[in-house]
């Protein structure tokens, strides 16, 4: 065959003398479209204690100072708790006539993340409420007089200084109190008053004052602290004692001092924060039934 016949076999170029291929244009990366708006009802909060069957969906809370797990959203609480509403437009129409103050101002969101220790106010039905934890780690709306529904407690998270050496304290509800009294540091709590936003009182954390544990197991649990375990570089452990004797430990970010001595500075929930046995829990239910 001549050379330039079909059949007649070519030498394979090598990898050196192959044309290089045209290079691919790269596509830009999908991006983010911002926060996700919806939550379903099975990744929604169990201490919100909503059905699992009715519905696909749950409110999910607007950005607020409660994390989404450790809040309520005023739509839980008017429909769920209190049952003001039956349905979601009957929760917005009570919002946006205004009605209902959180830390004495007035909240139209009805997504708006309220959460402990925060003052819920209903004017047209003359109602105040503490929002604290009973001992199964879920959120009770508490009953508090006008007088008490003037002021709240706030734990410190942190002093630090800010522009032109001013100091400030930023508390668990997102607040930031300029000027506290220098005797205020991390983890003690202070006293708040809601109209005017200033500091009334503070207490330490120290031996012997009256704490509620916020978070872990043993949430909604009242006692007074015995002694605090320091860990550098670790998790530091406080150990408390009950009104009934009994002793527990939980983590030092979960307890919430409330006040001096073994008096609380706020009304306590039924049960005043003593944990029942499940034995205990079983007879006082039958002994309700009767």
């Amino acid at each position: 065959f001549g050379s330039s016949h079909p059949l007649r076999g070519h030498r394979q170029p090598t990898k050196s003398e192959r044309a290089p291929a045209p290079r691919r244009r790269s596509r830009p990366e999908a991006m983010a479209r911002g926060t996700i708006k919806h939550l379903k009802r099975m990744f929604a909060p169990k201490h919100w204690m909503l059905d699992k069957l009715k519905g696909r969906w749950a409110p999910k809370p607007s950005a607020g100072p409660h994390k989404l797990r450790e809040c309520l959203p005023l739509i839980v609480m008017l429909r769920e708790r209190l049952k003001y509403a039956l349905t979601y437009r009957e929760v917005k129409m009570i919002v946006m006539q205004r009605l209902i103050k959180v830390d004495g101002k007035v909240r139209t969101d009805m997504f708006y993340p309220a959460g402990f220790m925060d003052v819920i106010q209903i004017d047209k039905t003359k109602e105040n409420f503490r929002l604290l934890y009973d001992t199964k780690s879920r959120f009770t709306l508490h009953k508090i007089s006008k007088e008490e529904s003037t002021y709240k407690l706030c734990r410190v998270k942190r002093v630090t200084r800010g522009p032109k050496g001013t100091p400030y304290a930023v508390t668990h509800d997102g607040r930031t109190l300029r000027y506290p009294d220098p005797d205020v540091k991390a983890h003690d709590t202070v006293r708040l008053d809601l109209s005017t936003g200033k500091m009334l009182d503070h207490v330490k954390f120290e031996a012997g004052n009256a704490v509620m544990i916020s978070g872990g197991n043993n949430t909604g649990r009242v006692g007074v602290i015995v002694h605090r375990e320091r860990h550098p570089g670790s998790f530091e452990i406080v150990h408390v004692k009950d009104a009934a004797g009994h002793t527990f430990a939980t983590r030092l970010q979960n307890v919430f001092v409330i006040g001096k001595g073994n008096k609380p500075w706020i009304s306590l929930p039924k049960g005043n924060g003593i944990k029942l046995s499940i034995n205990e829990d079983r007879a006082a239910k039958m002994e309700k039934r009767k």
